[in-house]
């Protein structure tokens, strides 16, 4: 076959109507070989070609008459040195970094590792063949038409987040097509865009969907990484949740974001850059450890070894700029052409430490915050990593949302009852101005919430006081053992009717504190309806009925579903809970009026002393005008409210402590009977005059 010189630029496979163009970067390769398969069940190549040229450390040539659909991969050959940080081993058929489409999956063997595994020595070279198991590449190329799509462009202050797993989504949903459920397109489905559209999300924030590769300790056990943060290419939808396959996967993910635009939905995409599923020394050579171990990953004073601020083997080396241009023009390629409207990184930390230590003002802030493209989406940060000094909460630049652990840990002792949480309870329903402010952001910044994917869900964290992992296979000892959960008298399920009551009361509490604090709220999908995990805080290995949603809603999850959906449209309905700004206090006609108030049971304002003192055990929210009344106390109390506003009328938009307790005109009354364990929200039916 013929190969032209080609051209060095883009990197990748490129298709151009008459011929596809290769590229691939290596500074340490001394050749590069172009490996073209015939099917997914070939065992060898039919063709084997030399990539003629290299330019600037890119290997490159044009193949003309090639066309999409083509399934290649590629050798490369150098030193194998492991004491030097080189892993070269032409005998592994390798993954092309920038891979737009998987057309086949891996099978784990042996021969998938640079080293003879059996030996577990990584410094003796292994001369077997990879081809007939390593994953391979397929040229994308075919045409989509978008039509009139567009990003929604939901401004922060007016998001609310649905973090969801594209199969677990729809696997059991019985009005997804059966042969689409688990899919791309089952997402897409009207029944489920009725559903989000009718809960009133407004962003699905989907677990990884780029290409990831099962752990090869799974494999032996016979499970999967069903969570995804084991990411191997960073531009090709994964193929397992494409209902006709791999080839056609990048087109049915565009026709799913172009449905849920439609649907004014936006797509934010939990990424993970932070590492590959290439693994530590001792794992696997199947694409960048590979192509030039020594450029893509951090390596320690040693070489032979990998620094790991992940915990995950490996840690990508965002310093180097091949490897800095690779995630710019993945997150580039997804924006441009797969048009999601933002990104969740995960162990975030990882990226910002150019040498060592975490720096805000490191270059890959600083390329994105330049970049005409991914400046203008949605940008989330995991703010931790397992580096030294990993937990940034609060300390991201301008431009950057966080996921905030503090507003998750604080809100969950606050409901289960701990003391001396009521101060720092006060500024997360404020919008964590103590964390946020000081870098010039504003309160969508933290981006609040209750659960995740990783840990329990909202009914396990109210019905066990400890994890559960035993399907895991790791004998329980995988998971946070530290949750800040409350079983409410009970480990598990039981058929105690008041046990039951309060876990729901409970539940409510925790969603009407999410829901209506300054931020941006985020639900974990099947929270607002009590999916349970049973107890299981780790699932990422659970490709089942116990990770996957079971739309088959008893009577008490509907009306949970509703309570969702009625506080998700108060929200909308009522600018005071999410404001563009934190409170201040503003002169108003000479007089400094507060645009927030904090009230004691007993009616007066709080104080200094009061909020030093600890000694306050329920606390009441005034929001101009609208008051929120809350409490974690063990007994009822009677709730005052202040002389300023007793000449109001009020009507009760919910009470946790009763779900019947919903838009109740109360008229005109000096205190409240707040429930223990409750959530009120008051709404004056009068202005207040001053």
């Amino acid at each position: 076959m013929q190969v032209w010189p080609g051209r060095s630029y883009p990197l990748g496979a490129t298709w151009d109507g008459g011929g596809v163009n290769f590229a691939l970067f290596s500074e340490h390769a001394t050749k590069v070989e172009l490996c073209l398969f015939d099917t997914p069940d070939a065992v060898a190549e039919k063709d084997r070609l030399t990539l003629p040229e290299t330019t600037n450390h890119v290997w490159h040539g044009y193949l003309p008459g090639v066309n999409p659909g083509q399934l290649y991969g590629y050798r490369v050959h150098g030193l194998y040195d492991p004491a030097h940080g080189h892993r070269f081993n032409p005998n592994k058929i390798l993954l092309d970094p920038y891979a737009k489409a998987v057309g086949r999956g891996l099978r784990w063997n042996d021969a998938l590792y640079g080293y003879a595994r059996a030996t577990g020595d990584d410094r003796i070279f292994d001369a077997q063949d990879s081809a007939p198991f390593a994953p391979l590449a397929c040229i994308a190329g075919t045409a989509f038409d978008w039509g009139d799509d567009r990003l929604p462009a939901t401004s922060w202050h007016n998001t609310i987040v649905y973090e969801t797993h594209v199969k677990g989504f729809t696997r059991l949903h019985p009005g997804v097509p059966e042969n689409l459920r688990g899919t791309y397109a089952g997402l897409a489905a009207p029944a489920i865009i009725e559903y989000l559209q009718k809960l009133g999300v407004t962003a699905l924030e989907l677990m990884p969907i780029h290409y990831h590769i099962d752990d090869p300790f799974l494999a032996e056990k016979g499970r999967v990484n069903y969570w995804g943060y084991n990411t191997l290419g960073y531009f090709a939808p994964d193929p397992r949740y494409a209902s006709a396959g791999g080839r056609n996967a990048p087109n049915e993910f565009k026709s799913m974001v172009r449905s849920l635009h439609a649907a004014g939905i936006e797509i934010i995409l939990d990424v993970v850059y932070n590492h590959t599923a290439e693994g530590g020394r001792l794992g696997p050579a199947l694409s960048l450890r590979g192509i030039d171990n020594a450029c893509y990953y951090r390596l320690a004073g040693d070489p032979r070894h990998y620094i790991d601020f992940t915990g995950c083997g490996n840690s990508l080396n965002v310093g180097h700029p091949h490897v800095l241009q690779l995630i710019m023009d993945s997150l580039r390629y997804w924006v441009l052409e797969m048009h999601v409207d933002g990104f969740r990184f995960d162990l975030a930390s990882a990226l910002a430490r150019e040498h060592w230590e975490v720096d805000r003002l490191g270059a890959f802030f600083d390329i994105i915050h330049q970049d005409p493209v991914l400046s203008r989406v949605k940008l989330i940060a995991e703010p931790w990593d397992l580096g030294p000094n990993g937990y940034q909460v609060g300390n991201f630049p301008v431009l950057w949302t966080e996921w905030n652990g503090r507003y998750r840990d604080c809100v969950r002792r606050f409901w289960k009852g701990d003391g001396g949480t009521m101060g720092e309870l006060a500024s997360r329903l404020a919008g964590s101005s103590d964390l946020y402010r000081h870098t010039g952001r504003r309160p969508s910044a933290s981006i609040n919430f209750i659960t995740c994917h990783d840990g329990f869900t909202l009914q396990d964290l109210v019905s066990y006081n400890h994890k559960h992992n035993e399907a895991n296979g790791e004998e329980n000892r995988d998971g946070c053992d530290h949750n800040d959960s409350w079983n409410c008298g009970a480990e598990g399920e039981t058929a105690d009717e008041s046990i039951l009551a309060l876990r729901a009361r409970q539940k409510r509490n925790f969603l009407a504190t999410l829901l209506l604090s300054q931020g941006v709220p985020m639900l974990l999908a099947g929270d607002e309806f009590g999916h349970s995990q049973r107890g299981n805080n780790n699932a990422y290995c659970q490709d089942s009925p116990l990770s996957w949603l079971d739309w088959n809603l008893a009577a008490g999850q509907r009306e949970e579903l509703e309570f969702v959906r009625r506080l998700i449209l108060l929200r909308k309905t009522e600018p005071v809970f999410r404001r563009l700004r934190f409170f201040q206090g503003r002169p108003v006609h000479g007089q400094d009026i507060k645009d927030i108030y904090w009230v004691k049971p007993a009616g007066g304002q709080m104080t200094a002393e009061d909020w030093h003192a600890g000694h306050v055990k329920c606390l009441g929210m005034g929001l101009l005008g609208d008051q929120i009344d809350e409490t974690a106390h063990f007994e009822d109390i009677a709730f005052k409210l202040g002389p300023q506003v007793q000449m109001l009328c009020w009507t009760c938009e919910f009470d946790t402590s009763d779900p019947r307790a919903q838009r109740r005109f109360l008229g005109r009354f000096q205190e409240y009977p707040l429930r223990a364990r409750s959530f009120v929200l008051l709404r004056p039916d009068l202005p207040l005059v001053r």
